[in-house]
């Protein structure tokens, strides 16, 4: 691969998904990618470049952004936004959504579903503080093939080991030879929708909680405003925005602030913090 062949698809990637590849991420490019170059009979990187540039497919170039796509994910992965979901968010719902009695849940760049469903299985946890209320959890992603495997609920011995309580495995899944099922019931509870972070979310409506996590850390500083821009108006007044680890708002919006001694929350920067008010189900219940 030549370092013509790398910038070309550094630029595809960037423009089509956002994100950005570092200078010396050549092996992750090979990796990912020449499986695709054979599946469209190249030889190689470059041979597949030449294909894009020539022909401009849609299809060809879809396969190439969602192979490079990072796809990582699993069951209440890093655990801490899932206790401020728990401790913080699902009680300022409860009193907040009374008369209403629903709630619309966001996960963006969902990958194959272990977020969305855990946020599901948290829902059924809490059964009885929410019976008859409505809970729509919209998932999205920019990958076709992850969102058919998100949709299927079925995940492998090692996937549900990782990070997913041996209580909840055996309460919502089922064995499907040598794999696990999720139940039709958790899988109801979330609907998945293909879409791209760079797009317009204003076909999406709003939403009580979104979760956008681990992507915004590979976009440029222009893309991560642009993307908290539109965050900010597709979440309501009061709504809560749970962000990774390793990301942060500061230095790009004021749209929004930081819940002290709430490492990842945060709110709409002219709505004050709310405390919890009710307590909620242990997770592993």
């Amino acid at each position: 691969m030549t370092p013509q062949d790398y910038a070309y698809l550094s630029k595809l990637l960037n423009e089509r998904s956002g994100l950005q590849l570092a200078g010396d991420k050549q092996y992750l490019i090979e990796s990912r990618l020449l499986p695709v170059a054979r599946q469209n009979d190249c030889d190689s990187i470059s041979e597949l470049v030449t294909k894009l540039k020539a022909l401009a497919e849609e299809p060809l170039r879809q396969r190439v952004t969602e192979a490079m796509t990072i796809n990582e994910s699993f069951f209440f992965r890093d655990k801490t936004p899932f206790d401020r979901f728990q401790d913080t968010v699902l009680p300022h719902l409860l009193t907040a959504r009374a008369a209403s009695k629903r709630i619309r849940i966001w996960c963006a760049a969902c990958s194959t579903g272990q977020e969305p469903y855990s946020l599901a299985m948290m829902f059924k946890q809490a059964k009885e503080q929410f019976a008859g209320w409505h809970i729509d959890i919209l998932a999205t992603d920019i990958s076709t093939e992850v969102l058919e495997k998100a949709k299927s609920g079925l995940y492998t011995q090692f996937e549900v080991q990782r990070g997913l309580p041996i209580q909840l495995l055996l309460k919502y899944f089922k064995q499907d030879g040598d794999q696990w099922r999720l139940t039709q019931e958790l899988r109801d509870m979330v609907h998945f929708r293909k879409h791209n972070l760079l797009d317009d979310f204003s076909s999406l409506g709003m939403f009580d909680a979104i979760f956008c996590r681990n992507v915004m850390i590979y976009f440029d500083s222009k893309t991560k405003q642009a993307v908290l821009s539109r965050i900010a108006r597709a979440l309501v007044r009061d709504g809560h925005l749970l962000l990774g680890a390793a990301e942060t708002v500061v230095g790009f919006t004021d749209l929004f602030m930081p819940m002290p001694e709430k490492r990842g929350l945060y709110v709409h920067a002219k709505e004050k913090e709310k405390k919890p008010e009710r307590r909620f189900a242990a997770l592993s219940a």
